[in-house]
């Protein structure tokens, strides 16, 4: 049997951030990391859009404000110091409407108590920005959002981990006893363990009795190519509904500098449903209804955005919920559809509401990331600092 002072679940950027902070400050531990695939990052953490976000849309008493503040500039540091492409292109958001103007100022008053530099522009201002983007009189300057490859980020974690930490790919968690890890290939024995599990993280959790007023329900993002790598020069984004944990469709410049339109929040029909039935799971697809039926009936406000987003598996709808934002788009440019990626949301199941910040329990010898929402990504280092911080025994 293993022995190890550490055991992370999970090789996706926070369990792979985790492991990195974790053989900084304690280089004599030995620290393992399980991982049920054979490479990282092949679910959400290589499947997000790759934009680092500068940190203005939360309030500032939630963890997302302060650790998309921080991860922004840390991360954006990193590439820049291992020599990794981030395409420091900027983002604009804007407004259609008066209405909307109301929550552009609101999104700078966050932002500014926040300490992000941010600023209100008029249309002559984001004509010089970006001469195809178009807003109703003011947009909101955020020049510190760019872009990466995710999946680069990750390899290069891998890379800087020390020879104290291990990752074990094709090994599945399989349960627990006291201080040990039942997996497919055998036991670990551990100190501390920490669950990173994506979209299995409550499951893991609720085996230690921990988060068991949580649940994941899956939602799928998709983007469409746009093939025109001169159409935009930085991201444009719309004014959101801040009343749901979605930023709505808008352009995203890629680290390589062509563009995408996206992403849809469509439910997802079981954990891993990135295409018609792979990986398919009676359990999961039950459970799935049962709660999304239940928000359905219950929650207007998701009744709403389930309504919308259904009529998103059209792409010539998903993409029309964009187009309003850029003074000239050729539809015939709108390409095929990228790889998807899947998003595990937390829900409340007592009150069904969408969990929106971060969401960490600490149970006996073991810590679990239960809500690791975006922009996590972007979090990743500061989030990673927070957690070992706050390590249990």
């Amino acid at each position: 049997m293993i022995e190890a002072d550490f055991v992370i679940v999970g090789a996706g950027i926070i369990g792979l951030s985790i492991t990195r902070e974790l053989s900084t400050r304690y280089p004599d531990s030995k620290i393992v990391i399980l991982e049920k695939e054979n490479t990282v990052a092949l679910h959400s953490s290589g499947r997000n859009s790759g934009v680092l976000h500068a940190g203005f849309y939360y309030t500032a008493d939630s963890l997302k404000a302060r650790f998309t503040r921080d991860g922004n500039k840390l991360l954006t540091d990193y590439c820049l110091q291992k020599g990794l492409k981030i395409n420091r292109c900027g983002k604009v958001v804007v407004a259609k409407d008066e209405q909307e103007l109301n929550t552009l100022l609101e999104l700078e008053k966050r932002g500014k108590t926040n300490g992000v530099f941010i600023k209100i522009i008029d249309e002559k201002e984001l004509s010089k920005l970006e001469p195809n983007a178009k807003t109703y009189k003011k947009a909101l300057y955020s020049p510190t959002t760019s872009s990466v490859d995710p999946k680069a980020v990750c390899k290069s974690i891998v890379d800087d981990l020390g020879k104290n930490s291990q990752i074990l790919f094709n090994t599945t968690f399989e349960g627990h006893s006291k201080k040990t890890v039942i997996t497919n290939k055998g036991r670990i024995g551990y100190k501390h363990l920490i669950n990173c599990g994506g979209l299995y993280a409550d499951r893991i959790a609720h085996q230690y009795g921990v988060g068991k007023k949580y649940t994941l329900i899956p939602f799928k993002g998709m983007y469409v190519k746009y093939n025109d790598d001169d159409f935009l020069r930085m991201h444009v984004y719309p004014v959101p509904n801040l009343k749901n944990p979605f930023l709505g469709v808008h352009y995203t410049k890629k680290v390589d500098g062509s563009v995408k339109i996206g992403p849809t929040s469509m439910p997802a029909f079981w954990r891993e449903n990135y295409s018609i039935g792979k990986g398919f799971k009676v359990k999961e697809l039950m459970e799935v209804v049962l709660y999304e039926s239940r928000m359905f009936l219950t929650k207007p406000e998701f009744r709403s955005l389930a309504f919308d987003e259904i009529r998103k598996y059209y792409k010539k709808y998903m993409t029309s919920q964009a187009t309003y934002m850029t003074k000239t788009v050729d539809y015939l440019k709108f390409g095929k559809y990228l790889e998807p990626g899947i998003r595990a949301q937390l829900v409340d199941k007592h009150s069904m509401d969408l969990v929106m910040d971060f969401v960490v329990e600490h149970g006996e010898n073991s810590t679990h990331i239960l809500n690791a929402v975006s922009p996590a990504f972007t979090c990743a280092f500061s989030f990673s600092r927070y957690v070992v911080e706050n390590i249990n025994g």
